[in-house]
Parts: structure tokens; C-alpha cells; sequence
């Protein structure tokens, strides 16, 4: 007896989606395709799918993998799940930096505005605070007035008015990531090369951006601790990036230290502010060197530099000359920020209790436990144990030694600030348990290691087993 055909395959295209059979295919290893991704997006946006059966894909996805092809396709359905900003009467190119998190790193505030005082637009939509890791916003909020949430239209007036503009995510852009990373977070989904990669980049290319630069940390105060893994996020956010139109590199930096002297939100701001004044404080030398790393690939893929060097060049001059500072000034006057703060930031500084935390032997600070570092400025009170938690301006730590410092028993390590002292203990037991001492100078570790373009990410893909 003859077999009936198999129908064609744009007739099984036409065919209503289950979410139950999608969850199945994933957790039995196989691929989706766009449309069935898609689908997913959908429900996940306008609320159609239970949450009980996003998250069961989730795991899925977390389990199985995701492909290139998914990942693609996932980071597009979720870049279009809303609106598309545009710099719009600006005119400009625009560009933003991202990075995937670390304590004490602060570079936004710095290298937005000088791409910005270099000619380029820089939308930039930010985080707050994630586990050990500091958020941008968070810190911007410790200036009295700044507003981070605005409007799509306030934000392209303020990039029109300053060149940079640094926000919260809007409800109008990729509104399925808002759904899906709520998800990821309570149900430990979080680590996935292809979910991260969407999640990031769905946010940045839904800013309508031409180029992006990002900065992905390596050591032990890194979301991805182990290289290889960190490596694979790199290369795949690249090329996902240049696959979606947007030129982009990636850069592996060293998060095995505080980056920086300053971790909190207040007083990180004031060590950035510093920076644009022209100011060099040793501490902070290394905040300003990956600042100007990086906001020279920006200036280069942006257009107005020939490499990225000649960028790091232009950037430099921006903070020499002040045309930076000013930029960053205009911005948070523009945002609602009350700029004389600026004029006395000691002044401003008002812990309500502070601690001077000596070196307990001597030697050479031979590694640092960054994450608890991390969790330390938390319990300070800098950052949140449960979204929505408020945090405390005025609280953190300044280090006064870097990795690879010798220092005397009895000799100042850091300061910390919190707004009472019964808040002092748990962090400095964690700061004891963090910093390691050594009779010998530890080998000194490169402050940025490989830089993925989109070359180098497709070969690197290639050769990756994933």
C-alpha cells in the first residue's frame, strides 16, 4: 500500500503552535526555528503564555542549549517585542558600551561622556545593582534630583541637548526581556551563554545603536568565573551583534580586583568626577586606563578615528581639555540633577558611620576574593538583597591597596562607610576572609587580555564545542 507524502514544509509553517510541544522539543535537545521562537516572545509579551510554562522552556533552554541560529533569532524576537529608539534629530552615529558587571566598575559615567564630547551619540540604558555586582543607575541616583526614568522622547531630547544620555530600561524597549530575565532570576536560569547574550544585546539593539563595545569580565569577582565560558559569551555576543547589523567587539578585562579605589554608588561617582577633572589618583589609575580602552574602540567604530588607539588618543584629550567633564555635567542638569553637589563632594559625603579596616600581617596583597569584596559593599548597604530594595547613597569602600601592594601589619586597607555601625561587622569578617597575603610579589595579570571582533569571533565559534 502506497505511503501518503509528507506535507510540505510550508504547510507544518502554517500549522497552530502549542506551547507544550515547544517546551518538549527544547528539553529533548532539539532546535527551534524563528517562528517557533517568536511565538514564544509573543506570549511571553503580551501575557498569553502562563508563566509556569515560560519558565519550564527557560529550563529547558538552560539544560539543552541554546544554537547560534536560536540565539539569533531569540535576541531579534526580543529586540522587536517593542519599539525601536532612534537617536533621531541628533544626526549622530550612535554607539554604547556594555559590560557584564563587576565591583567598582563605574566606566560608563566616564566613557559616555567623552565619545560624547568626541562627536558621537550615546544612549545608554543601564542596571541596577545585581547580586554582588554595583548597578550604573544606582549610582547615578545618589545625585540628588537625577532621573533615570524617563521618556522615550526625554531621553532623545537629552542625547539631542548632551550627546549622552543614561537611563533605565523603558517599558516601550524590548518589553519580553522585562518577562523573561524576571523568570530567569527566580528560577536560577540566569547562566546561559544564549539567554545572556539575548537579554543583553535585545536591550542594546532595541537603542537603535550602529556600535557597540563590550566589556566582558574575566577573574574572581566576574558573573562568568571560568575563561573559557566567558570567552564563548564574547564571541557569541559579537557575532549575534554584526549578524543583527550592528558593528561590535568584545573585550576580556580583569575583574580580579576592585576596578578602581572607590566601591558604592556615591563615592564612585565622586572618584569618576575626579577623573574628568584631569585628576590622577594612583588608586584610580586603572579605572581611567580600561575607561580610555574603551572609549576609544567606541570613537573607532563610531567613525571618528581610524583605530582604536587614535581613539584612545581623542577620548584622552576629552578629559584633558574638560570637554568630557562638561558633557557629563549637561547631562545630569539635563536629567534633573543638582550639579553643585559637585562643588564640595567631601562635603556631601555623610555616612552615618565609617571604619578605618588596618592591615591584620604584613606582605605583598597577593589575591582578592572580588565577588565577597562585592558582597561586603551589599551588606554595607550599597546594594539590594530583593528587587525593588532602596539602597544607601553614602555607603561602600575605598581601598587604599591594590593587588600586588606590600603593606605593613597596622597599615590602613580600606575605609568603609554605612549609615550605622551594627552594619560594620558581617563586612569586614568578608574583607578578612577576601584579601590574601604573601611574602612574595603575586605575577602581575593584564588589565584587558583578548579582544573578540567579528573575525575573531566567528573562528573562535567555529573552533568551540559547545
Amino acid at each position: 500500500m502506497r505511503q501518503p507524502d509528507s506535507p510540505p514544509e510550508n504547510s507544518l509553517n502554517s500549522l497552530p503552535l502549542h506551547t507544550i510541544d515547544l517546551i518538549r522539543k527544547k528539553r529533548d535537545g532539539r532546535a527551534l526555528d524563528a517562528r517557533e521562537i517568536g511565538f514564544l516572545v509573543a506570549g511571553a509579551t503580551n501575557g498569553s503564555i502562563p508563566l509556569e510554562q515560560l519558565s519550564a522552556w527557560l529550563m529547558a533552554a538552560w539544560i539543552r542549549g541554546l544554537s547560534r541560529e536560536e540565539t539569533q533569532a531569540l535576541t531579534l524576537a526580543m529586540r522587536d517585542s517593542g519599539e525601536i529608539f532612534s537617536v533621531g534629530r541628533s544626526g549622530k552615529t550612535a554607539v554604547d558600551k556594555h559590560s557584564t558587571g563587576g565591583v567598582g566598575d563605574k566606566t560608563s559615567l566616564i566613557v559616555a561622556p567623552i565619545a560624547a564630547a568626541c562627536g558621537l551619540a550615546v544612549p545608554m540604558i543601564s542596571g541596577r545593582a545585581l547580586g554582588h555586582t554595583g548597578g550604573t543607575l544606582d549610582k547615578l541616583e545618589s545625585i540628588p534630583g537625577y532621573r533615570t526614568a524617563l521618556t522615550l522622547s526625554e531621553f532623545e531630547t537629552v542625547l539631542s541637548r548632551c550627546g549622552a544620555s543614561i537611563v533605565s530600561q523603558t517599558p516601550e524597549l524590548a518589553p519580553a526581556d522585562h518577562v523573561l530575565y524576571a523568570l530567569r532570576d527566580c528560577t536560577g536560569t540566569v547562566e546561559s551563554p544564549g539567554l545572556l547574550c539575548s537579554s543583553i544585546l535585545s536591550k542594546k539593539l532595541a537603542a537603535g545603536l550602529d556600535a557597540l563595545v563590550l566589556d566582558v569580565k574575566t577573574g574572581s569577582g566576574a558573573f562568568l568565573r571560568k575563561q573559557e565560558d566567558a570567552e564563548y559569551l564574547a564571541a557569541l555576543m559579537v557575532a549575534t551583534a554584526e549578524a543583527a547589523g550592528t558593528r561590535t567587539v568584545a573585550l576580556l578585562t580583569d575583574m580580579g580586583q576592585p576596578l578602581g579605589r572607590m566601591a558604592g554608588n556615591w563615592i564612585e561617582v565622586a572618584e569618576c568626577v575626579e577623573l574628568l577633572r584631569g585628576l590622577r589618583p594612583v588608586g584610580s589609575e586603572d579605572l581611567r586606563e580600561l575607561s580610555l580602552i574603551l572609549a576609544g574602540w567606541m570613537i573607532h567604530l563610531g567613525g571618528k578615528a581610524e583605530t582604536p588607539g587614535e581613539g584612545y588618543a581623542q577620548g584622552n584629550a576629552a578629559l584633558e581639555d574638560g570637554s568630557a567633564l562638561r558633557v557629563f555635567l549637561e547631562m545630569v542638569a539635563a536629567q534633573g540633577g543638582d550639579v553643585t553637589v559637585f562643588d564640595d563632594m567631601k562635603r556631601f559625603h555623610k555616612p552615618g558611620a565609617t571604619l578605618v579596616l588596618e592591615a591584620w600581617e604584613g606582605g605583598y596583597i597577593a589575591a582578592m576574593d572580588t565577588t565577597a569584596l562585592g558582597w561586603a559593599v551589599q551588606r554595607l548597604g550599597a546594594g539590594r538583597e530583593k528587587a525593588g530594595e532602596p539602597v544607601d547613597p553614602h555607603a561602600g569602600i575605598e581601598f587604599h591597596a591594590r593587588r600586588g601592594a606590600r603593606v605593613e601589619r597596622g597599615q590602613p586597607l580600606a575605609t568603609l562607610y554605612a549609615s550605622n555601625y551594627e552594619l560594620l561587622a558581617e563586612p569586614v569578617e568578608l574583607l578578612k576572609q577576601a584579601i590574601h597575603f604573601s611574602s612574595r610579589p603575586p605575577q602581575s595579570v593584564l588589565l584587558m587580555g583578548r579582544v573578540f571582533t567579528r573575525a575573531e569571533a566567528e573562528t573562535h565559534l567555529q573552533d568551540a564545542i559547545r
